[in-house]
């Protein structure tokens, strides 16, 4: 399946020939330089592809060429940016981003470390 990329501003997204949206990262703005990446979704069918990867790459990318930095509210993306420190320098508190990583236990959104 051939995918075709598109960006906005504040998110990145994979659509399929009939313009079908497979795969999707949200970083929307939350003040002066600032966005937060909120999102990060890949369709079933495209799963194990490195598709997510792709989508939270260029969108480090297109957040670090912009001058802006990232909370990371995602939980894929704190995994991911917790794995590559060589986009730490676009994180407003690469700190606090370690310690939400360090909470996370599984692979579904959001599961935290049972207390």
């Amino acid at each position: 399946m051939n995918l075709n990329w598109k960006e906005s501003e504040n998110q990145i997204w994979a659509e399929d020939e009939r313009g079908k949206t497979l795969a999707v990262i949200d970083f929307p703005s939350i003040g002066k330089n600032l966005v937060e990446i909120i999102h990060t979704e890949v369709d079933p069918s495209l799963r194990g592809q490195g598709i997510a990867e792709k989508l939270t790459i260029s969108a480090a990318k297109k957040i670090q060429n912009s001058g802006r930095k990232a909370v990371l509210t995602c939980s894929y993306a704190i995994r991911w940016f917790s794995r590559h420190k060589d986009f730490e320098a676009i994180l407003a508190d690469p700190q606090k981003e370690a310690e939400k990583a360090a909470s996370l236990c599984g692979p579904a959104c959001g599961m935290k470390h049972p207390k």
